[in-house]
Order: C-alpha cells, then structure tokens, then sequence
C-alpha cells in the first residue's frame, strides 16, 4: 500500500500542508523545504504564503528519500525523477542515469574491497602479538 493510501484529515483545500506532509512520510519539515528548493518537491503557496502539498506529494517524497539512500544527489535526482513519477516523461536517459550511478557505486565498493585486502596482508604481515 502506498503512503498516500493512508487516512489524512481532510484541509480545506483537500492538500497537505508542511506539517501533515511530514507526518506522512517521516521527513522533518526541514527536509521538505530543502527538496523544494531544490527542485524535488513543489509546492504551492496559500495567500499567507505557506506552502501546500497535493496528496501525490506523499509518495513523492518516499521517492525522494529512496534515491537519497541509494546514494543519489539531489543534482542526479531531478532529472530523473520526472521519468520515475509519470510514464511519459520517461526516456532511456533515466535508466542510463541510474545504470551509470549502480557502475559508480561498484567501481567504489571494488576500490574499498582492495583496500581490506591490502590492510589484511598489512596486519598479516605485522601481527606478531
């Protein structure tokens, strides 16, 4: 079941605000101004100037902290985010994106097993305690 599945008291404009936006999903408020400002999350302004979150916004968010945790940017993020949310923005660039960041993260997890190698043999040759 999605996030957005999920019982929410109404507001007046059958939106989220901030504050139910982060019950929602377990992203502090902080959180959800930076992926606005960072292009990851819109948001509308009410005429007081708080910001306004459609429902979708819910599973949005649980998207976003995915791709953070897979160890994407939020510069990687944005341009294949649009792919990930709506079939038709999708193109062979996203999994091309994601493909290269998966080679990158091996390539890394290569060079660090390498290195447990080296500091094996090290303490190997040095353990004489």
């Amino acid at each position: 079941m999605l996030i957005s599945a999920m019982n929410v008291s109404p507001t007046a404009e059958d939106s989220l605000s901030i504050g139910d936006l982060s019950v929602l999903t377990a992203a502090s408020p902080r959180s959800l101004r930076y992926y606005e400002e960072q292009g990851l999350l819109p948001a509308r302004r009410t005429a007081a100037g708080h910001r306004r979150y459609d429902r979708e916004a819910v599973d949005r968010v649980a998207l976003v902290q995915r791709l953070f945790a897979a160890g994407l940017t939020s510069t990687e993020i944005r341009p294949v985010l649009p792919g990930m949310i709506a079939e038709q923005h999708r193109t062979e660039a996203l999994v091309i994106a994601l493909r290269s960041h998966r080679e990158r993260l091996r390539e890394k997890i290569a060079r660090q097993l390498d290195t447990i190698d080296i500091l094996d043999e090290v303490i190997e040759e040095h353990d004489r305690v």
